[in-house]
């Protein structure tokens, strides 16, 4: 992977040439592009720490939209890994009692 460049959505060179711009771009090889989406998880997790509530929300789906990006990458899809989280729901639980552990005694 080189140090140029950003992995960016599907639409954007499209979005930019329509706004008069010549975007310059190629298509990375699959382990670049795992390599690139797993930066980009970082990335989206660091905005989506750092908003506020207003925002927060459209940070969060652009997370998501990079975890289905991994998944896919790796061979599964949206809804076997939608089985996959509630699978392990099922198993431990979800995080939805906001259970905090403090250690054993």
């Amino acid at each position: 992977m080189g140090s140029y460049g950003k992995l960016v959505r599907d639409r954007l060179p499209e979005i930019i040439a329509a706004e008069g711009h010549e975007p310059v771009t190629y298509v990375a090889s699959p382990g670049e592009y795992r390599r690139r989406l797993r930066k980009k998880l970082t990335e989206e997790d660091d905005e989506f720490l750092s908003a506020d509530e207003a925002v927060a929300i459209g940070e969060l789906a652009d997370v998501l939209e990079v975890v289905y990006a991994l998944a896919m990458s790796l061979g599964i899809d949206s809804v076997a890994l939608e089985e996959l989280c509630q699978a392990k729901e099922g198993e431990r639980g979800g995080f939805t009692r906001r259970i905090v552990w403090t250690g054993d005694r």
